[in-house]
């Protein structure tokens, strides 16, 4: 099977050398530094077991590998408008897209049934271009529990998990999903199938929705969130309030909110995404884990007044110091 890695950055290079060390046939799409480095001197993946070095074949253009059975697309939800601009030369007519993106994906509503069925999400899909380019039917939905760096161009770090889930917009656990958890299972890797991927996505950002923008609004990790009661309301108000729009929009949570901020409390020195970028001058994922939800939320007529505030604050910010990300990025 041939397989390639579209967006190698972090989570993608992690799970690239993974797969080139379990024998798979890959290939990555990277660009400027970091690509240059895999070229001249392979991907390099620390972890706990030590430091490898693998050879894989790299680009910046899609047409240098031509169609593959597999695309594992790891790029930032924001940059999936390019992406889908280039992917082409990638697909086979049957060739299924994993989309191992954090928020809500722009696939959401296919094949969701029920009064949202078939909703383009504007936030997420300027135009409905990447609906129209990949098309939603070769989208496999997928979850990321994994911390990786990548702390050099060339060298990813592996730090903990390695847990990926993956399902089908139709909620079927199908033979294409089957085989594509197989493509995917490797040493330090899980890969779970599930017939309810839009709970776990959901699952996911409801924390993402609130420590993600209080995070790089307050520059903060999450023990100094957690440690301030009026951040910690705010926190637990947002997440309330992504609920109500998972609710509504029919997803089953079944989810204790104050239980799930003592859980981050064994993580108080985890600094986010979002913070992470922001001190290191990328643009910010805003749209995919906040605006969203804000866009849901008048979908469906839920009220989130305290998420579209914290939305406006962190846009403003992004926009001020030229972080705010363009389709290019």
């Amino acid at each position: 099977m041939k397989i390639c890695v579209y967006g190698a950055g972090a989570i993608g290079g992690v799970l690239a050398a993974r797969l080139a060390l379990a024998g798979r046939t890959v290939s990555v799409i990277a660009r400027g530094a970091h690509l240059a480095a895999i070229r001249a001197e392979g991907l390099k993946l620390h972890s706990e077991s030590g430091e490898r070095t693998v050879k894989v074949p790299a680009s910046d253009r899609p047409a240098d590998f031509g169609r593959q059975d597999l695309v594992i697309c790891t790029a930032k939800a924001y940059s999936l408008t390019s992406v889908a601009r280039g992917i082409a030369p990638l697909l086979a007519p049957e060739t299924p897209v994993v989309f191992a993106t954090n928020g809500i994906p722009w696939w959401y509503f296919h094949k969701l049934g029920g009064r949202w069925d078939g909703t383009r999400i504007e936030t997420v899909d300027p135009g409905g271009e990447i609906w129209q380019r990949i098309g939603p039917q070769r989208a496999i939905g997928c979850v990321v529990y994994m911390g990786a760096s990548m702390p050099t161009p060339g060298t990813v770090k592996h730090h903990s998990g390695g847990r990926f889930l993956i399902g089908e917009p139709d909620n079927t656990l199908s033979a294409r999903l089957k085989a594509v958890a197989a493509a995917m299972a490797a040493d330090g890797l899980s890969v779970e199938t599930t017939e309810r991927i839009r709970d776990e996505i959901l699952g996911k950002l409801i924390g993402n929705v609130s420590f993600n923008p209080i995070s790089a609004l307050t520059r903060s990790p999450l023990g100094g969130i957690l440690s301030r009661p009026g951040l910690r309301q705010l926190a637990k108000t947002m997440m309330e309030e992504c609920q109500n729009v998972g609710v509504a929009i029919g997803a089953n949570l079944q989810i204790e909110i104050e239980a799930k901020l003592n859980g981050y409390e064994r993580m108080a020195a985890f600094r986010t995404s979002t913070l992470q970028d922001l001190e290191a001058g990328r643009p910010l994922e805003i749209d995919a884990l906040v605006g969203v939800v804000s866009e849901l939320g008048r979908i469906t007529g839920t009220p989130t007044p305290t998420i579209d505030t914290v939305y406006a604050l962190l846009r403003a910010l992004a926009e001020n110091i030229g972080q705010f990300p363009r389709v290019s990025d």
